[in-house]
This record gives structure tokens, C-alpha cells and sequence, in this order.
């Protein structure tokens, strides 16, 4: 035990390019395996100061907490943390070296994350950070047929379902996983993939004026084929990656358990996600009478 333990701190070491801090102390160790890279602590600090700026523009106009909720800002503040976690903290490099550890990151970014900033509305909030001159332009931009066509497409409850389901399949084909955990740039490919096609699948399931019945069915169908992919991992008797059979004999776990504890994540976790998911918008829907009934 004693010897696994700062085995286990040197595989944390990795940094941006996943290289190896050989005698790093475990202190030192687990501050190197943060993921600082500029572009992605850029992205980051971006994505929320535009939306600090827009959210204080449209409640100067409108008052604090109208047109963007409290809950809704605190909602993507939320996600922005869990992206942050995900994508920053040591547990991205330790993905690099356990497979079920990779998999909670995943999790993170397509079930917590994902659905936070959806709901908490940062489009608007980034328009209003724009100038005024720039938010007409783009309002007639979204408005031109072409575009808004491309987002109907992208947003309609089948094509997003069908762009999410094609990224998580095709990414768990083991010569394209194994190519994400040794490069890096294919790696920023991937979680890009993942958090793009899950914001457009939230967004679809989410979105107001969305009928309940075609997002509870779009939620219970992800539940399934996600949970297939899960029990496929956790089930099958031999190791599917090449890039975990010499990494995780230092956590005490042979490359098959390492897998099945994977599969576990994406099979139990993530599905009851989904399922709490459609049991909140079916909890929607069938008050919904009642509070227009109520209304005088």
C-alpha cells in the first residue's frame, strides 16, 4: 500500500501535454496536475465575464432578477464551476490514467454541467453584453432564413438526440479513445464533442416551448442507449483500451475492473440523471393545468 501511494501522485502529475513530473513530491504532484493551459482558462474567464456583463446590463434595465432569473444565474455559475472542475482540476489527468475516472469527467460535463448552463440562459446574457448596434445585427442575422433554419436543425429534439448519441458512440470506439488519451489535441476534440452535442440535446429537451411529451421521450431514449453503452463496458470480459493496461496495476485495479467501474458511471449515474430529468418536466407538465386553472 505504502508503495502504490506515491505511485498513484506521480500518475497525477501530468501536465497540459500529459507528460510524466518525474520526483515531484505529492504536494507538488497534485498543484502540477492542474490543467492551466491559457486557451482553456481564457475560454473559461470569458465565457463568464460576458456573462457578468450582460446579466448587470439587462438588470440595470430591467430590474434585478428580471429577464434572467437569480436561479438562472446561479444555475450557470453552477455549471461553469462543474466545467471548471472537470476540465482544470487533477481529475483531468488522472482520466489519463484510470479509465472510470475519465468516465466521471465525461458525466460531468454531459449531465451536470451541460444541463446547468442551459438553463441558466447564457445566449441572452452574452447579447446583452454585446453593444447595442452589434445585438440588431445579430438579432437580423438570427432571423435570416439560412441560419435559423441551422438552428432549428440543431435544436430539434431528433437532430440533437441523433448528433448527441453519434458523439458518445463513435468517441467509445476503443482505437479512437485510446487516440484521445495519448493526444492531446485529439483530446480537446472529444470533450469539445461531447459538451457541444449535450448543450444542443439539453437545449432541445429544455427549451419552454418544447411539448413535454417529445423531450420526456428524448430523455428516456438517451437513458437507454446510454445505459446499453454502459453495461456493454461493464459487462464485457476483456479490456476494450490499450491506453489503461499499464496505468492502473499502481491504483490497485486490473485493466478489466478499471473498465467495468467505468461502465458502472455511465450506466447508473448518468441514467438516473436522465430519468430525474423526465420526471421533472412530466412534474411540469401535469401541474400545468392546474396553475392556468387557478389563474383568474
Amino acid at each position: 500500500m505504502k508503495q502504490t501511494v506515491p505511485a498513484a501522485f506521480a500518475l497525477l502529475a501530468f501536465d497540459a501535454h500529459a507528460h510524466h513530473l518525474a520526483g515531484a513530491s505529492p504536494a507538488s504532484a497534485w498543484i502540477g496536475a492542474w490543467n492551466l493551459e491559457p486557451w482553456l482558462i481564457a475560454c473559461l474567464a470569458t465565457a463568464a465575464a460576458l456573462y457578468a456583463a450582460g446579466l448587470a446590463k439587462l438588470w440595470r434595465r430591467a430590474g434585478r432578477g428580471h429577464g434572467i432569473t437569480i436561479g438562472a444565474a446561479t444555475r450557470f455559475a453552477l455549471g461553469w464551476l462543474t466545467l471548471l472542475f472537470a476540465l482544470a482540476s487533477p481529475i483531468d489527468a488522472l482520466g489519463e490514467a484510470l479509465f472510470w475516472v475519465h468516465m466521471i469527467e465525461h458525466e460531468l460535463l454531459m449531465v451536470v454541467a451541460a444541463p446547468l448552463l442551459v438553463t441558466g440562459r447564457p445566449l441572452e446574457a452574452w447579447t446583452w453584453a454585446l453593444p447595442f448596434a452589434w445585438r440588431g445585427a445579430l438579432a437580423r442575422a438570427g432571423r435570416a432564413r439560412p441560419p435559423a433554419a441551422f438552428w432549428r436543425a440543431l435544436t430539434d429534439p431528433i437532430g440533437a438526440w441523433t448528433l448527441h448519441a453519434i458523439a458518445l458512440w463513435t468517441w467509445h470506439v476503443p482505437f479512437l479513445f485510446d487516440a484521445a488519451v495519448r493526444n492531446e489535441g485529439v483530446h480537446v476534440a472529444q470533450h469539445a464533442s461531447f459538451l457541444a452535442t449535450a448543450l444542443l440535446f439539453w437545449w432541445s429537451v429544455l427549451a419552454r416551448a418544447r411539448p413535454a411529451g417529445r423531450a420526456m421521450a428524448s430523455l428516456f431514449t438517451t437513458m437507454l442507449h446510454t445505459g446499453a453503452l454502459g453495461a456493454l463496458l461493464t459487462l464485457a470480459p476483456t479490456a476494450w483500451y490499450a491506453s489503461y493496461r499499464t496505468t492502473t496495476a499502481a491504483f490497485g485495479l486490473e485493466p478489466l475492473e478499471d473498465q467495468q467501474l467505468g461502465g458502472l458511471v455511465m450506466w447508473v449515474p448518468a441514467s438516473l440523471a436522465y430519468l430525474a430529468a423526465a420526471l421533472w418536466i412530466a412534474g411540469r407538465w401535469l401541474s400545468a393545468p392546474a396553475v392556468r386553472q387557478s389563474r383568474p
